[in-house]
């Protein structure tokens, strides 16, 4: 696609497009954000076609970016665009997605055959067993005693989505074989065909919620782009190493909530701002670590509803509070009988009494505790509410400028940066939930293609240590070289100091893993490499939260750049 010419202040624009077909014609009041870029992807040839042109007058609202530093695009490099283009000339774009999607389930599959979250590791074995112990709670206790069970082994601590889910797959699992799920003589019940139906509950609710919800981002995100971007950019989100790993290898259920999110998100880039808080609401119920996204959520659609009008803004306001409180009473009616019932629920899945972190992990409290010990320092509740004040004041400048700017674009950069601030900073923070801010920061994959790469690939390194304790060695190496090699092309044009960064992040991840595997930690301190990692870790993050706070107070504030608020339109 040959680039537009720039409009002039007061003016519209005409551009001239050649495309590949005479009825092709594209609107730049899309939901895309970014300027027209050539990636190298926009190449329409085929060798048993006849190639025509069209010239199609365009009307420059929103997608033209005026500044210098967002003008004409890099073309990357990337393998992705080239399968993409090739796909495109073999007139493959109706099965392609299906082809990117059978690709990243072999690859989930794939790591799952490896060992799980304590595996083989009594008493307490590790996630797995968690998982699976829920489904054998939530099938043979009443609902009532779901988060009141006396059995001291692995509580219920997820809210009420995952507890229903539980149910249903435990539900099917003992039809199939009551041995998986059999009360109390089950627990640290392992055997290869429990194994594969425990894996296939994680590789079909993926496939179900997050991967359809990508697909579906894709399409909207990149609606009038050429279909090789959108086709790379589907292909790149699906293989992010940190979910496969997390899920597919260790144990978990995280692409859920993530895939909530994302719904969620696509109805708020449709205009479908009641149907999103009904996804959002899910994924709250879901996981609590949703809440990251709250913020964020929150100051959109405040935003939103200021620009309604005085009478507008009330309707707007009552409508999203009537769905906030129907969705989530819904969720937990069952507890919602008694005070006792719903403070037990709300104790689990607020575990306070577990401190400020547990495990090293990546975020500015396990970084400061290496100098200055906080946890002998303070007590609980005091690190709760200083924690509570720092993650505050951390997300709260990106949250007025969403109020003030409910750009669609804008959200997006809103949702890093509040989850960012609550990884960083909020009260008992787990490694894995670097996976939460990685969802927002992957969807920009061909919008911020170098940082979104370095991110992802520094995320995944500081899962490290997890992954190593759960014998996942092999599946680490493999994917997030796969993650790495699929990504080089994405630094071929970006700034001198990209560069530089993107290689001392890979020196320095090798250079720890060499150590590690070389040099054993002295006696004094022998959590020395899993320290490092948190710091290494810790720093970058925080260089990421000051960058996307900037590009969201820079780019997403400049003219002619950025989603702007339309009418309601259909998701489809």
């Amino acid at each position: 696609m040959a680039p537009a010419t720039p409009r002039t202040k007061g003016n519209k624009a005409k551009a001239t497009i050649t495309a590949k077909s005479s009825t092709t014609a594209f609107s730049t009041s899309s939901s895309s954000s970014s300027p027209a870029i050539d990636h190298g992807a926009s190449r329409f040839s085929s060798s048993s076609s006849t190639i025509t042109t069209s010239t199609t007058t365009i009307t420059n609202s929103s997608f033209y970016n005026t500044t210098a530093t967002a003008g004409k695009a890099p073309k990357l490099n990337l393998s992705v665009f080239r399968y993409s283009n090739w796909l495109e000339e073999n007139q493959l774009k109706k099965t392609a997605p299906w082809i990117a999607v059978a690709v990243a389930i072999l690859i989930r599959f794939i790591v799952g055959l490896g060992p799980y979250s304590g595996y083989a590791t009594p008493p307490r074995f590790g996630d797995y067993e968690a998982q699976r112990h829920w489904m054998e709670l939530t099938i043979h206790r009443p609902i009532k005693e779901w988060y009141s069970d006396k059995s001291k082994w692995w509580d219920l601590d997820y809210p009420p989505l995952t507890a229903y889910v539980s149910w249903i797959c435990g539900f099917i699992g003992d039809k199939l074989n009551p041995e998986w799920f059999a009360w109390e003589t089950s627990r640290g019940f392992e055997s290869p065909d429990a194994k594969i139906y425990m894996r296939a509950t994680v590789l079909i609710l993926e496939v179900i919620v997050y991967m359809s919800s990508i697909i579906v981002f894709t399409n909207l995100w990149f609606a009038n782009k050429p279909w090789t971007r959108k086709h790379a950019a589907l292909i790149l989100i699906l293989m992010q190493p940190g979910l496969i790993l997390i899920d597919s290898g260790h144990f978990q259920y995280n692409a859920v909530m993530l895939g909530l999110v994302a719904w969620a998100v696509n109805c708020f880039l449709a205009d479908q701002d009641v149907l999103g808080s009904v996804f959002f609401c899910l994924a709250l119920a879901f996981k609590q670590m949703g809440l990251y996204f709250a913020p964020a959520v929150f100051a959109y659609l405040l935003g939103k509803s200021f620009r309604q009008g005085f009478f507008g803004c009330i309707w707007k306001l009552i409508k999203l509070g009537t769905t906030v409180i129907l969705t989530l009473g819904l969720m937990f009616y069952p507890w919602m009988q008694s005070q006792e019932e719903i403070l037990q629920v709300v104790h689990r899945i607020f575990p306070v009494f577990r401190g400020l972190y547990q495990d090293k992990v990546a975020n500015v409290w396990c970084a400061v505790n290496v100098a200055i010990k906080l946890r002998e320092m303070f007590d609980i509740q005091e690190l709760v509410r200083f924690s509570t004040l720092a993650t505050l004041l951390s997300f709260l400048p990106s949250v007025l400028h969403l109020i003030a700017k409910p750009t669609k674009k804008g959200l997006i950069y809103g949702l890093i940066n509040s989850s960012l601030s609550f990884f960083l900073l909020s009260f008992q923070v787990h490694e894995k939930s670097i996976l939460i801010p990685m969802l927002p920061i992957t969807l920009l994959i061909l919008d911020e293609p170098a940082v979104a790469s370095l991110f992802v690939t520094l995320a995944t390194f500081t899962m490290f240590p997890l992954l190593k304790q759960e014998l996942l060695l092999l599946q680490y190496f493999v994917v997030l070289g796969f993650w790495i090699w699929l990504t080089k092309g994405t630094f071929s044009t970006a700034s001198k100091l990209l560069q530089f960064l993107s290689v001392v992040n890979l020196l320095v991840i090798t250079s720890l893993h060499v150590a590690e595997f070389t040099i054993s930690p002295p006696a004094r301190y022998p959590d020395i490499y899993a320290v490092a990692n948190a710091l290494w870790g810790a720093g970058g993050f925080t260089l990421f939260w000051a960058y996307f706070n900037y590009r969201q107070f820079t780019f997403v504030n400049t003219p002619g750049t950025g989603f702007r608020v339309t009418k309601s339109t259909k998701l489809a």
